[in-house]
């Protein structure tokens, strides 16, 4: 039983992990309509750029609470800036057209940020472990863990329940709910579309860079898939990598919708 409570604990910090970037590639998506082969960049430069504000303003020690702030930081300037940006140059003259289209596109832009990415940082690893001593260790079960992986958790609940409150509550939520469900209407309505699709964009690569950025002080994170690529790591090892495309085939067989998701009527 003393491996269950690893399991669980992994499991959790690679969900949040996942929660963090996929709420960001499913709200563009949902709004935009275009899938953003180019979130993982996004991701990568947040987690650069966090990495490289610890370097620089917080010293060599890099202790303190103002290494979390540099990261949100780090986050907030990926999303208002970078996020404007592709989306006023690309994206916008992609509307409309074939979904091919903006998934080449997108694809394009990948390959363009993964060279930019390579010009600035360079092929050296940036190693920032001010963030993750801060937090030394936690006992649970009476199993030591670091305690900088439950940071984690607690920012990817943060941001979930901010966008739950932006989305529900606020002026601008319900004007994304009009532009999704129907963008000419929304359109006819007042509702400025070229505004929520930037603020959309922008929202979506600021929870990139955020989950980007708030991973880039644990040394050992990869892509997993919860609690199925924790229970392969600690159980399977050798299914690992089989595990994530297994359960990836059974929810498209079972819920092509999505686990939480309802079938779509759209206009032909």
């Amino acid at each position: 039983m003393n491996i269950l409570p690893i399991i669980l604990i992994d499991g959790i910090t690679f969900a949040s992990w996942l929660f963090l970037v996929s709420a960001g590639i499913t709200f563009i998506f949902g709004v935009l309509r275009i899938l953003n082969v180019a979130h993982g960049s996004l991701y990568a430069i947040g987690a650069y750029l966090g990495a490289t504000f610890i370097l620089q303003f917080a010293g060599r020690e890099q202790h303190g609470w103002i290494t979390l702030l540099l990261l949100l930081l780090a986050a907030t300037v990926v999303g208002l800036t970078l996020g404007p940006l592709i989306e006023r140059l690309f994206l916008r003259r992609v509307y409309g057209e074939d979904e091919v289209i903006g998934l080449l596109t997108t694809f394009a832009l990948f390959l363009i940020l993964e060279d930019v990415v390579r010009l600035i940082w360079g092929i050296e690893p940036y190693l920032v472990e001010g963030p993750f001593r801060l937090f030394g260790r936690v006992r649970v079960a009476g199993i030591a863990f670091a305690g900088y992986p439950f940071l984690l958790t607690i920012v990817a609940i943060l941001a979930g329940l901010l966008l739950w409150f932006v989305i529900h509550h606020t002026s601008f939520g319900r004007e994304v709910t009009c532009v999704i469900n129907d963008r000419e209407m929304a359109g006819a309505l007042g509702i400025n579309v070229p505004r929520i699709d930037l603020m959309a964009f922008a929202l979506g690569t600021f929870l990139a860079a955020l989950g980007g950025a708030f991973t880039a002080p644990m040394m050992s994170v990869e892509p997993g898939i919860g609690i199925a690529r924790a229970s392969a790591v600690q159980l399977f090892p050798e299914i690992e990598l089989f595990v994530i495309y297994a359960l990836m085939v059974a929810v498209l067989l079972w819920r092509p919708q999505g686990l939480f998701g309802a079938i779509e009527l759209r206009k032909i």
